[in-house]
């Protein structure tokens, strides 16, 4: 991995969307809802205080998380999907 996020962000990708609704309907891409889960794939050095303290992270790399649906910022490396975004930002840890 090239990437690697600084202080208090986290880089997440993205869990696949749903392909068909319950009923067994198909979804078009466009219909598809961009998807909450995503799964940790590194950490920064965490947060730090205003007296120079190190906050260790709640999350760690390889959990689930929930995010809100428009939070973060969006990268491409390699041609994979990534999202870049503060430990704050993320809703709940999945498991």
């Amino acid at each position: 991995m090239k990437l690697k996020p600084l202080g208090d962000k986290i880089l997440v990708q993205r869990l696949k969307a749903e392909e068909k609704t319950a009923s067994g309907i198909y979804l078009p891409e466009s219909a598809k809802e961009k998807p909450q889960h995503a799964k940790v794939v590194r950490v920064g050095t965490g947060k730090r205080t205003d007296s120079g303290e190190v906050l260790p992270f709640q999350v760690k790399e390889g959990d689930t998380v929930v995010l809100g649906k428009w939070g973060g910022t969006e990268v491409k490396v390699d041609g994979e999907e990534y999202v870049v975004l503060g430990e704050d930002e993320v809703l709940a840890v999945v498991g």
